[in-house]
């Protein structure tokens, strides 16, 4: 097989929520180098949160806070902050429509005290490994920055929640523009929403294809592996796109494969059942 450049999301697709990765998905990852391959996170996390146990299997590169920084190896390509007036601007507009914020930022992410109550009501759908992954944050003690410490500095992403849907539309007019919105999937009693504002121009597809032009490849020889509508741009992207089984159904509508679920390895069999490994 030639050589293949795979790319693969982090919270629902190699770990769940806050776990180690397990011993299989560190065979696949160590597996498909050996055999000449190179393995990419690309991941809506940003690098203060990624963890040395994911980084300790070892990777040839990241694309991280979905597609505003992305590296090879050492070798940073882009890196890529909002403006402090554009930060604050969506945070005003955000929080006049009642919603409250996550900023994720070069040191960390800083959030709004009126999201932990709605995290601890919330009955996420299986697919939504987002809110998935904040309610376990809660749940281990995880410290988060206090929204009134955020240094305004800029931001990669922000993140929001809401009691109701209409306050999200309302802001998609006003922004989506210059915004992309990815609002996650939901239980129909839930009392809390969620998504992510990602600019325009900026996300894990244009990640994989900085990485590509840097390395001289075609999109034509990318594996990509998700579970969330916000890994939608690099499944367009990819050669081959694989949804997790847990993903989302309008991610694996868009994708060429579906594997198991992550709970149950689902990268590991993939990578077997392609040869990569």
């Amino acid at each position: 097989m030639d050589r293949k450049l795979i790319f693969l999301d982090i919270d629902g697709t190699i770990v769940e929520a806050l776990s180690a990765p397990s011993a299989l998905v560190r065979r696949a990852v160590q597996g498909a180098r050996g055999r000449g391959h190179m393995v990419f996170l690309c991941t809506g996390r940003n690098l203060p949160i990624i963890g040395p146990d994911i980084l300790d299997i070892g990777f040839d590169g990241v694309v991280a806070s979905a597609g505003g920084y992305v590296a090879v190896g050492e070798e940073v390509l882009f890196d890529s902050l909002l403006p402090e007036p554009l930060v604050q601007e969506c945070l005003d507009i955000l929080h006049e429509k009642g919603l409250y914020c996550r900023i994720e930022t070069r040191d960390g992410i800083y959030s709004d005290p009126q999201m932990e109550s709605l995290l601890r009501m919330a009955a996420p759908d299986p697919g939504n490994s987002e809110l998935i992954r904040m309610q376990r944050e809660l749940e281990s003690g995880l410290p988060m920055r206090k929204y009134a410490d955020y240094p305004g500095q800029g931001a990669y992403k922000i993140c929001f929640t809401s009691a109701t849907l209409a306050p999200m539309e309302e802001v998609q007019g006003l922004l989506g523009d210059r915004f992309d919105f990815v609002v996650h999937p939901f239980r129909g009693s839930t009392a809390c929403f969620n998504g992510e504002m990602i600019r325009k121009g900026i996300d894990k597809g244009r990640g994989m294809q900085m990485v590509c032009c840097h390395l001289g490849a075609g999109l034509q020889d990318t594996v990509a592996f998700g579970d969330s509508m916000n890994d939608s741009g690099m499944m367009r992207c990819a050669g081959v796109s694989v949804a997790m089984g847990n993903a989302c159904e309008e991610l694996k509508a868009a994708c060429s494969r579906v594997c198991e679920d992550v709970t149950h390895d689902g990268v590991y069999h993939e990578f077997v059942r392609m040869g990569l490994c």
